[in-house]
């Protein structure tokens, strides 16, 4: 959907879509992701058939279900380097919140009351001020944080360990000055900048962070969040027709290596899902990057061959993982359900003169949207404006 659209916020934009969010709600993050499976699904249709509402509205149902949600564009992070993408969830996920919520786990499991900790104070500090900072505590934090951590099969072992020692630093024990403190963190988001002989000080040695590792790293990340106390993580990237776009406005340009380096990052996440958990991935992009020949998905067959067999049908099907919101549109968005959403944007918008639709109007918006260029929703915008200056 066209940003105007979506810069009203507030309104219950959800008329029609809540055939598909509010089984998504149930089916995905209610129940298969939040007990463990993994998805990655697919958003198309025409200019203003609401996609980037829908995937607003879905990340915004996902953080009400207590996922970590993640939104970007596609225009604002390179695509060809699974990196680029790694490192913006990394960014967005709020991995230090994740590990202090673990360090209260932490301070819960050796059965102390965090409520007893003055603020500011550290957990460690805590136990030597009362006379119990000896050799034994000592032993049973590193036990935890082994058992969070270096244990957990999920978690890449140099992942584990970096993340084992930012939680002892934000405990008190193991002590990690500042200084190593922000070289594991930046190492974590994949900067080139660090040395890895430095890290080697700290006691592991960790490769670097690439394309290559990326996904891996990811799924770690994801256990960290899950671990934390959220039902998993939810990322939501649009306008992936950015790949074929020739456009000298736009603020990224794809040659086509990197446009078919895009497709097979993708193609190995596909290839890579079911081995991560607790994670939903949507990807959003208008129809023309499905249907263009030479330079759309089914230019890169490794991938076609993947999601080809999705787009079948007659009826929109809810558990597909290429979702065609204009077959959703027509299915769904009857005269009826085209008022409502007027009302909702006429309540929303603040300028009082654009008054919601009649039914002739509606019943032309349908009829006009099976044949025109733009989608339901942004007709509806378009024909409330158009009254209002009529008005």
């Amino acid at each position: 959907m066209t940003s105007d659209f979506n810069e009203i916020t507030d309104a219950p934009l959800s008329c029609g879509i809540e055939f598909l969010t509010d089984f998504w709600r149930e089916k995905y993050l209610q129940e298969y992701i939040k007990n463990g499976g993994s998805k990655l699904k697919f958003i198309t249709g025409r200019p203003g058939s609401g996609k980037t509402h829908f995937l607003r509205l879905m990340s915004s149902i996902a953080a009400q279900e207590h996922y970590k949600t993640v939104w970007f564009s596609a225009k604002d992070v390179w695509m060809h380097d699974f990196k680029e993408v790694y490192v913006e969830i990394f960014h967005q996920s709020g991995l230090l919140d994740c590990l202090q919520a673990l360090s209260l786990q932490v301070v819960k499991d050796m059965g102390f009351d965090c409520q007893e900790i003055p603020e500011g104070m550290k957990f460690f500090d805590y136990l030597s001020q009362n006379g119990m900072g000896d050799a034994m505590n000592k032993r049973e934090i590193r036990t935890l944080l082994k058992q969070l951590f270096l244990d957990n099969p999920m978690l890449d072992n140099n992942f584990a360990l970096a993340c084992s020692m930012l939680t002892g630093s934000i405990l008190g024990y193991p002590l990690l000055e500042d200084p190593s403190r922000d070289m594991l963190l930046a190492w974590l988001e994949g900067d080139r900048a660090v040395k890895l002989s430095q890290l080697r000080s700290l006691g592991f040695y960790p490769s670097r962070i690439t394309k290559f590792n990326a996904r891996h790293m990811l799924r770690s990340l994801a256990e960290v969040v899950r671990l934390s106390g959220y039902c998993g993580l939810f990322i939501a990237v649009d306008d992936l027709e950015i790949l074929i776009s020739r456009s000298s406005l736009e603020p990224v340009h794809y040659t086509k290596a990197k446009r078919e380096d895009s497709y097979e990052s993708i193609r190995q996440l596909i290839d890579d899902i079911d081995s991560m958990k607790n994670i939903m991935f949507i990807y959003g992009f208008d129809r023309e990057l499905m249907d263009h020949e030479n330079a759309g998905l089914k230019a890169y067959q490794a991938l076609w061959m993947r999601i080809q067999n999705e787009i079948v049908g007659e009826r929109f099907n809810r558990f597909s993982d290429m979702v065609d919101l204009d077959l959703l549109a027509a299915q769904e968005y009857t005269p009826d359900v085209i008022i409502s959403m007027s009302e909702s944007l006429a309540h929303a918008h603040k300028n009082a003169a654009i008054t919601p639709l009649d039914m002739d109007a509606a019943r032309e918006i349908a009829a006009q949207a099976r044949t025109g260029a733009v989608g339901i929703p942004k007709l509806v915008q378009i024909a409330m404006e158009e009254v209002s200056r009529n008005v």
